[in-house]
């Protein structure tokens, strides 16, 4: 029975494999895998980094060796790629090229299920440092407690097998985490190098990762300010002791700089340098500017991630032009069992109790102090950051928060047992509600299975989820084969289907045409239609439809409406909207961008007349807005 634990662990990743990965096998590719993969087996078979330059390389790396292992079929002769080699070119290039990497010269079920199996694998690894590093903070308890929440998180189950960055940032940003706080305790060579690839992997997998030097920052002001014990208590001995743990930290910043450098100068060594012909022509200058690339690349995408980050949102049935302070704190509550919700309000009574029954007894093991530090400072650091984020449109961009969260129920058994052991009553209790609410939290995220992106707590009190949350929260155009089920089950012969992505939906619903619901006319009175969640109330205006017969798909990622015999005219309360009611993909502020590009989809060949269309309109755009501008100041001026 000594290592009954780790067998308990190994059962609860295992579950985790079966849940998150059986659910991925029966979900159609999402809307940014379609860019992911395509990106990645280029990377790999090219060595040229221009698709998907908005992303850090190494999730897509991962993800694609397996495609291209298994030789995956490509063709750089296709005018996606050749279009795509222009710095902004390849935001509408890397959606063609991505869509007939994953679904048209190779069999899009395979396809996506192998390069999805890297990330699950990542998943769970990222699950086995939970239980590792809580072990070693609470005990074996501890450890099972916190991974027991992890298993039952939906956003890990939803977005830990999918091709993204999300999940890989995560756990590269807690091995970093834990890796400082060793090189903190213990400044050693080894420990440089490990923390220095750690902090490499993290910045190569989202470029939100650089937050993590502000997290480095105020762990070192929380010693500066509340010193843990064990410090040097004389000023010259703690300036030396913080000046040798400084330098190492910065030793292992290079490292991570030096590891970042290689990485993007092996997989853009074909990449042509055009973009740095400023430099020259000569043997020299193309040397110099081979060297230059890795960091030009790197830095353009941090540029060009900076630039899409502001979107448009949605919460709690309003839209919002930009980011919103409580979109993840309400976003967490709703899409976070109630069970982990109450296990984690319950860590604050018990935290005031154990302070002043325990005293000075400490729940944390006295090696583990750095690292209990570091859990608190990068979780209040990227939770800020989250706040005051711009864009604000997924769970998955808050699961490092979540993450670290769950690690602080970790001292909880140990907390109890102290108690337990200073004639506490409540403890006894209070161990057997943990125990019974983490059972309780996987078996009510199980019995979701296997749709896990629209699930939503009774928290919402029963409202539809589309009233409530957007995009990848709800749906993210995974839920085509249940499209498809049903369109099977009934018998349907033609169906149209307004989805939430730039695919083309025949790939997963041969029976499918493409249909925007806010310019229904009477040509589709009487017939099916399937609509994505998301476009019903956020991504379009259609709540017009459920005036009608319909019944949901996926647990509500989708809904199949039976069309009335006579379409009511644009603009009556039972029909579509009037054109200046409509809603705009993504709040794009053109039209739906989906058409846009899913025409380019249909045809590479029309990305160039496309893009140079799309140029005419923003220049259009800047002209008339700058005439605007010019007007009032005229006009400021008159009054003058």
């Amino acid at each position: 029975m000594k290592h009954i634990h780790h067998v308990f662990a190994a059962l609860l990743l295992f579950l985790m494999a079966v849940l998150a990965g059986g659910a991925a096998l029966r979900e159609s590719i999402t809307v940014d895998e379609v860019a992911h993969i395509g990106a990645g087996v280029s990377y790999l078979q090219r060595l040229d980094l221009r698709m998907n330059q908005e992303h850090p390389a190494l999730p897509k790396i991962l993800a694609a060796l397996p495609l291209v292992l298994r030789g995956v079929h490509t063709d750089y002769s296709d005018p996606s790629w050749g279009f795509s080699g222009s710095i902004f070119g390849n935001m509408m290039g890397e959606w063609a090229w991505g869509h007939a990497v994953a679904l048209k010269w190779n069999n899009p079920y395979s396809t996506v299920a192998w390069a999805r199996l890297p990330m699950l694998l990542l998943t769970i690894l990222l699950g086995y440092f939970v239980y590792r590093y809580a072990t070693e903070l609470g005990g074996s308890w501890g450890g099972l407690l916190c991974l027991a929440a992890f298993v039952s998180t939906p956003a890990f189950l939803v977005f830990g097998p999918l091709v993204l960055t999300d999940i890989p940032v995560a756990l590269f940003v807690l091995l970093t985490l834990w890796r400082f706080a060793e090189l903190w305790r213990s400044p050693s060579r080894a420990n440089i190098i490990v923390f220095g690839l750690c902090f490499a992997a993290a910045v190569l997998s989202k470029y939100s990762a650089g937050l993590l030097f502000f997290c480095i920052l105020a762990f070192r002001l929380s010693l500066r300010w509340m010193p843990l014990p064990g410090l040097p208590t004389e000023k010259a001995e703690l300036r030396a002791w913080q000046k040798l743990r400084g330098r190492a930290m910065w030793k292992g910043v290079l490292v991570a700089a030096g590891a970042a450098y290689v990485l993007y100068l092996i997989f853009s060594w074909n990449q042509p340098s055009d973009s740095l012909q400023i430099f020259g022509h000569s043997w020299p200058a193309l040397a110099l500017r081979r060297l230059l690339m890795p960091a030009w690349l790197y830095l353009r995408g941090v540029g060009i991630f900076a630039m899409s980050s502001p979107r448009a949102t949605f919460i709690l049935g309003h839209n919002y032009p930009r980011g919103v302070w409580f979109y993840f704190p309400v976003l967490f509550v709703l899409k976070s069992t109630l069970a982990f919700l109450l296990m984690l309000t319950l860590t604050i009574p018990l935290a005031w109790t154990a302070r002043r029954k325990l005293e000075s007894a400490s729940p944390i093991p006295s090696d583990k102090m750095f690292h209990w530090r570091a859990i608190w400072t990068f979780l209040i650091v990227f939770t800020a950051f989250c706040l005051i984020s711009p864009m604000t449109i997924s769970i998955r961009h808050f699961t490092i928060p979540i993450l670290l969260l769950i690690l602080l129920l970790a001292p909880v058994p140990r907390v109890l047992s102290l108690l337990l052991g200073h004639g506490w009553s409540g403890a006894r209790v209070l161990m057997a509600a943990y125990a019974l609410l983490a059972v309780i939290s996987m078996v009510t995220i199980a019995r979701h299975y296997p749709f896990f992106m629209p699930y939503l707590n009774h928290l919402s009190f029963g409202r539809p989820a589309y009233t409530l949350v957007n995009d990848s929260n709800l749906d993210w155009n995974q839920a085509l084969p249940e499209a498809e089920r049903f369109v099977q089950k009934r018998g349907i012969k033609h169906i149209f289907l307004d989805e939430y992505g730039f695919i083309e939906p025949s790939v997963y619903v041969p029976e499918a045409e493409f249909w925007d619901c806010q310019t229904a006319t009477q040509a589709n009175a009487g017939q099916w239609a399937v609509v994505s969640a998301a476009m019903i109330e956020d991504g379009a205006n259609c709540l017009w439809l459920l005036n009608y017969p319909h019944e949901q798909l996926a647990a509500g990622s989708m809904y199949a409406i039976q069309l009335p015999e006579v379409i009511p005219p644009a603009g009556d309360p039972l029909g579509p909207p009037l054109p200046g009611a409509r809603r705009t993909f993504g709040g794009a502020p053109m039209a739906d961008t989906r058409q846009i590009f899913l025409q380019c989809v249909r045809d590479p060949n029309q990305l160039q007349p496309t893009w140079d269309a799309m140029m005419v309109k923003f220049h259009e755009e800047m002209a008339r807005r700058k005439a605007e501008r010019e007007a009032k100041r005229k006009a400021a001026h008159n009054k003058l």
